[in-house]
């Protein structure tokens, strides 16, 4: 199982975090990084766990920086998003049963099995003539937080990036108007994609229930308070805490980002 990602707001608990839910290799494609995140990528490279596809998109074209590209303009949209998620698509399709295709700042979260390929596996047995299936995106707002979590570790408060722990309020989504879905994806079974739906693919697509499976979306970039009585309290993610924080810890001090006796 791959899961393809272009890099944004990077969080090393998300790569640990699909680390317990089994995937086996995370692709990213990576415009531009600083000396410590490339230290950090560096490791997980050697280990295998990370495929960095250089992607210096913005030396050769003007891309748009921001997705609405009506309003941001630019050569081609959004960093060539979509270029990025059909050539992972490719890439992967003789050596991958399934795709997730998502932003760095998303996590594809069972609710129901404690990892992604029992999800898949039922999902397929009740579905066997499925190759795509859509996953509900659900936004856990920056405002309000839990400000407990950020002082679980605190001797990682100067390491750049932002706590995921952090985002336990859940925005429940309006499903009256266009609802944006990610994908996991059988790649032998799409043609060509987008990034909320396939556009061509052989055999059919199934939209997951959000109590089996949905999306965590910290929107990091979003600073509007939102008022709690229109929130749900979501600790799914608390559920591999105990396991995934110590596994940060390691890989920090490999990189050199903390101090060993710390």
């Amino acid at each position: 199982m791959y899961s393809a990602v272009k890099k944004s707001c990077f969080d090393l608990k998300t790569l640990e975090m699909y680390r317990l839910l089994g995937v086996d290799r995370v692709v990213i494609y990576n415009t531009s990084c600083g000396p410590e995140l490339h230290r950090l990528l560096q490791r997980y490279t050697q280990e295998g766990f990370v495929e960095m596809v250089s992607w210096p998109i913005d030396q050769h074209l003007n891309p748009s920086r921001r997705w609405l590209f009506s309003k941001h303009g630019g050569d081609v949209h959004y960093f060539g998003q979509l270029t990025t998620l059909n050539d992972c698509i490719y890439r992967s399709m003789d050596r991958s049963r399934y795709i997730l295709l998502h932003d760095i700042d998303e996590i594809i979260m069972p609710y129901q099995h404690n990892d992604l390929m029992s999800l898949m596996n039922m999902l397929q047995q009740q579905h066997p003539d499925a190759g795509v299936f859509l996953i509900e995106n659900h936004f856990f707002p920056k405002n309000p937080f839990e400000k407990s979590a950020n002082r679980t570790m605190p001797q990682w408060r100067g390491v750049p990036g932002f706590n995921i722990l952090e985002h336990i309020y859940r925005k429940e989504p309006d499903r009256t108007i266009n609802h944006p879905y990610k994908m996991i994806v059988k790649p032998r079974a799409v043609e060509q994609t987008s990034v909320h739906e396939v556009l061509k693919m052989f055999g059919q697509k199934f939209k997951v229930p959000p109590d089996i499976c949905c999306i965590i979306h910290s929107q990091f970039g979003n600073v509007v308070q939102q008022p709690l009585e229109q929130l749900h309290v979501d600790t799914r993610l608390w559920d591999f805490k105990d396991r995934m924080l110590p596994n940060v810890i390691t890989v920090l001090r490999r990189a050199g980002l903390l101090k060993s006796e710390e």
